[in-house]
């Protein structure tokens, strides 16, 4: 019995339910077992029935499908052309769901000159979130990394290869002003003692959860949820850090 891997996203269970009736449609090898496991899973997510296409509902198996799409269009493209245009509704709403609110500020702040290099690694992300977690949590890392040695050349701090996340945070929270034991407010030390939490935090999710190192038989494999929680509080550190470089340098403290 065909099955699906609990950590596969919606929008992924939808694009391999549209592969399945389109490889179905035009010839190629399609798997009926697949197709009813995603159709079922689908049709058991709350909003998603609505959305499926009606011949999805009204065909439980992929013989039954194919003998409704040979005579609904006599060439493939034309069966493609059905297919695809019958899932845009249900991928655009899960792919709606699975954006996180701050996604678009973030994007718009890498696009400024002087940091758009960092982008290339929040559009892999983003893109890995929901598809390839152990590969949105490296990218996740190496965001953060790219924004500290960015900060730290532009204001002319050394740093070594040798130097991981952490250590390139230290750094930067000290030219920023944001190492707690600068502050004497409780509320500020508690906040800024957080930020430097979750740096050492991603950086530890990133060794034990990522691609990034070769895995032994009991190693623990990441889920959508954790390349979120990755993804997400990666974004935001990296959006607070730049923000704040930014506003110094406006001040006039453009260097440390």
């Amino acid at each position: 019995m065909s099955t699906i891997d609990p950590s596969t996203s919606p929008v992924d269970i939808a694009l391999l339910l549209q592969g399945e009736l389109i490889a179905c449609a035009t010839g190629g090898r399609s798997d009926d077992g697949v197709y009813q496991v995603a159709r079922r899973e689908l049709m058991d997510l709350p909003n998603a029935k609505e959305l499926l296409p009606k011949f999805v509902s009204a065909h439980r198996t992929l013989d039954s499908f194919w003998g409704w799409i040979k005579h609904e269009a006599g060439t493939y493209a034309e069966r493609r052309t059905i297919i695809y245009s019958a899932f845009s509704p249900l991928l655009d709403e899960l792919e709606r769901k699975s954006s996180s609110p701050a996604d678009k500020d973030i994007s718009e702040l890498l696009k400024k000159p002087s940091v758009e290099s960092i982008s290339t690694a929040w559009s892999k992300a983003l893109e890995r979130r929901t598809s390839d977690p152990e590969g949105a949590i490296t990218s996740a890392r190496t965001l953060l990394e790219s924004v500290c040695k960015t900060i730290l050349d532009e204001r002319d701090i050394e740093y070594t290869d040798k130097d991981d996340l952490p250590k390139l945070y230290g750094k930067v929270s000290g030219a920023l002003n944001l190492a707690p034991d600068k502050h004497s407010e409780e509320i500020f030390k508690t906040i800024l003692g957080g930020c430097r939490s979750v740096v050492v935090g991603l950086g530890s999710l990133r060794n034990r959860l990522s691609d990034a190192h070769g895995k032994g038989t009991q190693q623990v494999r990441p889920t959508d949820r954790h390349a979120a929680l990755a993804v997400n509080l990666s974004g935001a550190m990296a959006m607070f850090l730049l923000e704040t470089h930014f506003k110094v340098q406006a001040a006039g403290g453009s260097k440390a």
